[in-house]
């Protein structure tokens, strides 16, 4: 197989609690990350509407897929012809509780994958389940591009290694992680360390978006398969581009057979 690249882009900023402003947000990101290349931008949870305390305002913000936000989104990938990844306030059955949802959308602005939050933020004084629905336990859902195989899941999963396992088990190897990584002790070394960790056990690429600070962490970052940190955001809203390489994730497992080599599988609890 010809080696494959392809080039893609996190991109930080801090989400506020009105989804046409976030929404003109994106597109300026968006615009800037096209413009250095990148086919694929990767967006922050809870893009959509933000506020630093969870509360009813996100149940009262929430929209379906088929909603006015997606459909901004569809539209500027279409525009742009790349490929979106971005995390939104979803409505449910119950009006008070909503989904943290990740959705991608492609250049024909199709839907092309979900992936609702599997483990939430009840941890460190948040509680999170308070006010979200946790995602079903569901088969992944990935999609292609640039001749990857792309695959998704949100924030305080990173701490779960089995859920990125699952993922690549579906056949990823590029993992996406829309985050709001509060600042905190210790919790930007917990983050890079964490995001560092699953691309190197799985031998794949890990971007990871999050919001810029003050609530934020900031240090949205690209991790190749041998855990390099090859494109990176500091603290302010900006977005990273990185160019992955399919021969890099062939050459790493050829002298790393950790998945071929593990001698347990995940299975769902």
């Amino acid at each position: 197989m010809n080696p494959v690249e392809s080039a893609i882009a996190v991109a930080q900023f801090a989400p506020v609690a009105d989804s046409a402003s976030n929404l003109a947000s994106i597109r300026l990101l968006a615009e800037r990350a096209v413009s250095r290349g990148a086919s694929l931008v990767v967006f922050p949870e809870y893009s959509s509407y933000f506020e630093p305390e969870l509360g009813p305002g996100f149940a009262a913000a929430s929209e379906p897929l088929d909603g006015p936000f997606v459909a901004g989104l569809a539209a500027l990938a279409t525009e742009l012809a790349v490929h979106l990844v971005v995390g939104v306030v979803e409505s449910t059955h119950d009006e008070a509780r909503f989904s943290n949802t990740i959705v991608a959308v492609d250049p024909s602005g199709a839907t092309v994958a979900t992936y609702r939050k599997t483990h939430l933020y009840d941890a460190f004084g948040a509680r999170e389940s308070d006010w979200v629905v946790a995602g079903t336990l569901d088969a992944p859902e990935t999609f292609e591009w640039g001749g990857f195989t792309v695959g998704l899941q949100t924030c305080y999963d990173v701490r779960f290694p089995e859920v990125t396992r699952r993922i690549v088990d579906a056949g990823a190897d590029v993992v996406l992680i829309p985050a709001e990584w509060v600042r905190g002790p210790l919790k930007e070394h917990h983050w890079r360390t964490l995001v560092t960790a699953r691309a190197i056990e799985n031998t794949i690429y890990v971007a990871a978006a999050d919001h810029a600070p003050p609530v934020g962490a900031g240090n949205s970052m690209v991790v190749d398969p041998m855990g390099v940190e090859i494109a990176t955001i500091g603290e302010s809203t900006d977005v990273a581009v990185a160019w992955l390489s399919t021969e890099r994730v062939e050459q790493t497992r050829e002298i790393n057979p950790a998945l071929q080599l593990r001698r347990f599988v995940v299975a769902v609890r």
